[in-house]
């Protein structure tokens, strides 16, 4: 079985960490020409992140840039026809799961049924005191998250959930996701994302794991799987190092893979024997046309070999 590939979408968020120089002068037409050439390269995916504020301490690492992403997902179903529309990662503990379940599911619907919900407990303080959510205890209420946003996206009308924090009954939301269960993968790469991971999600999505690290991290989602009985499809992600398609004259950084078509899927050829099902690449780039250049030879030479 060959190794799916999706990709995080430029310019809707600008951390330092990532983020190419051209990204800070783009906008809406590059995110549109960035999505139409990833759909006809046959990526798995398009994601896009979410912060809804960024404190002052943070500013100047994680920018206050980063695009709403069921606005920006919706933006660019209606451009695309393939490629599904992963959130990575949705903060649900932000928002009460009726409120998520109402917009991811009339996302799903739109798009006729290419959601992938990709949740996580998120990081900053501040985002979760200024919309009193609770940061303290951002693990538990995205536990229960989860487990509210599954009965939510499920296919009655009138969803029903009874927890801790969250209960209802009685209260109809149309329309319903298009697709019977909407996959929801679970990010991070903490043992209790794992250990969340493993027994609610239908996928992992690991933060920043290098590739030593993640066999040890699939044997213990495997582990985990299994000593709960928990069966059905799971899809183990991976985040790939940056790539560039050929031999670049430019300076792109010594973690970057590079080379021709073959050399670069061999080396990518490796994630899928530690029981990784698809990864999400990132190009190294100075422009959109780069970048779409990229995505294309990709698509077209590298992931033929996958």
């Amino acid at each position: 079985m060959s190794l799916a590939y999706g990709i995080q979408l430029p310019v809707q968020s600008q951390s330092t960490i990532y983020a190419e120089p051209w990204e800070a002068a783009a906008g809406p037409e590059d995110l549109l020409a960035v999505a139409r050439a990833a759909d006809r390269a046959g990526f798995a995916y398009l994601a896009s992140c979410d912060h809804v504020a960024i404190p002052r301490r943070l500013a100047s690492a994680m920018s206050t840039v980063w695009y709403d992403p069921v606005a920006t997902l919706a933006f660019l179903a209606a451009a695309t026809e393939r490629t599904r529309l992963l959130s990575h990662v949705a903060v649900v503990g932000l928002r009460h799961p009726l409120l998520s379940a109402k917009q991811y599911a009339t996302l799903d619907h739109l798009s006729g049924g290419r959601l992938i919900l990709g949740v996580g407990a998120g990081h900053v303080r501040e985002e979760f005191e200024v919309l009193g959510a609770d940061f303290e205890r951002r693990g538990a209420v995205l536990d229960e998250s989860i487990d509210a946003l599954r009965a939510a996206l499920g296919p009655d009308e009138f969803p029903e959930h009874h927890g801790k924090l969250y209960d209802f009954e009685g209260l109809g939301q149309r329309p319903r996701p298009a697709q019977d269960r909407v996959p929801l993968w679970v990010g991070g790469s903490s043992p209790a994302a794992l250990r969340r991971a493993a027994l609610k999600g239908d996928g992992w999505l690991p933060q920043g794991d290098p590739r030593d690290r993640l066999p040890a991290q699939i044997a213990r989602i495997r582990e985990l799987r299994e000593r709960a009985g928990t069966s059905g499809p799971f899809t183990v992600g991976a985040i790939a190092e940056p790539l560039y398609v050929g031999a670049p004259r430019w300076d792109v950084g010594r973690r970057t893979l590079t080379g021709g078509p073959q050399e670069l899927a061999e080396s990518l050829r490796a994630y899928r024997a530690m029981g990784v099902d698809q990864i999400q690449v990132r190009f190294r780039s100075r422009g959109r046309t780069e970048l779409t250049d990229q995505i294309a030879a990709f698509g077209a030479e590298v992931a033929p070999q996958l």
